[in-house]
């Protein structure tokens, strides 16, 4: 059999297959795929030891598991995986250029992935919304801190909302239309060249949170300087007051001082500071007793 018929390829999508294997091998060359391996291996022992240690604060300290140390723990957990899972599988992906794992883990992947970086990203909101109450609704805040039941549960509700914006997508789209578009060897959503699906999706994974952490932290950043400037404005007005008291006992003493030179002019050159006072007692006794009766 003639050699060049043995390697010409199945079908057209090994062909397509091979040929980004091997563009992306031409890419990247030896020394090159050693430096991103261990920078990436460096990045997920990075990812895992960090949030670990977040993991197990929050384990051994009791006193750490209040409410928005539950939605701290929440983001620890979801990037936790993001670095046990997920960039582990990504990383000979991407420096291979060949996905060699099959269509049902590579699904699998995905859900998990999309899930974990859209749930980083809503307890971000969350943990930015919880900093809002606490700042704008101080008193209803501090009671609500024991109620972990109401934590727990908007942490649950941030699983299910991210799952729900691309789970379903990741595993049925196929089915729906029909036909699978992924060639043999590559991994990636059905949906990745549906605008519509994307801009959709974009909108509630990225421009919403993204819009909300904005008024959020503008929010808690104008109500700090409100209350700085009310605090300022009584302690300069508390300070003005007792200022103002000073000099009022200033220039009473002053002219006390002054009165009793005027008609003591010898017993202040002669007697001490303290009877000063008395003059001025007797002065006050003096000028009661010539009031007309």
């Amino acid at each position: 059999m003639d050699s060049s018929l043995q390697d010409w390829p199945l079908n057209a999508s090994a062909a397509e297959g091979k040929g980004a294997g091997d563009q992306l091998l031409g890419r990247f060359g030896a020394t090159w795929t050693i430096s991103l391996a261990v920078l990436m291996a460096l990045l997920i022992v990075a990812t895992v030891a960090g949030n670990a240690l977040v993991l197990l604060a929050f384990v051994v300290d009791s006193s750490l598991r209040t409410q928005n140390n539950y939605f701290l723990l929440n983001l620890a957990i979801s990037d936790f995986l993001v670095g046990a899972f997920c960039i582990p599988l990504y990383v000979p992906y991407v420096l291979t250029g060949r996905w060699a794992l099959g269509k049902s883990f590579c699904k699998l992947w995905l859900v998990i992935d999309y899930l974990l970086c859209t749930s980083s990203v809503f307890n971000i909101v969350l943990i930015s919304y919880d900093r809002f109450l606490s700042v704008t609704r101080a008193v209803t805040y501090r009671a609500q801190q024991g109620n972990t039941k109401q934590a727990v549960l908007k942490m649950v509700m941030v699983w299910v909302l991210a799952f729900l914006l691309y789970g379903p997508a990741i595993i049925s789209w196929e089915y729906v239309t029909g036909q699978s578009i992924i060639p043999d060897g590559e991994c990636y959503a059905e949906f990745f060249y549906n605008w519509y699906f994307l801009m959709t999706a974009s909108t509630l994974e990225f421009f919403t949170p993204f819009i909300s952490v904005l008024f959020f932290n503008l929010s808690i950043y104008l109500n700090i300087q409100k209350r700085t400037k009310i605090r300022l404005d009584i302690f300069h007005e508390v300070q003005s007051q007792s200022f103002m008291e000073e000099m009022e006992m200033s220039q009473e003493g002053n002219f006390r001082r002054a009165f009793i030179k005027l008609l003591c002019p010898k017993k202040l050159k002669i007697q001490p500071h303290n009877s000063l006072q008395h003059c001025w007692n007797c002065l006050i006794a003096l000028s009661y007793f010539a009031k007309p009766q």
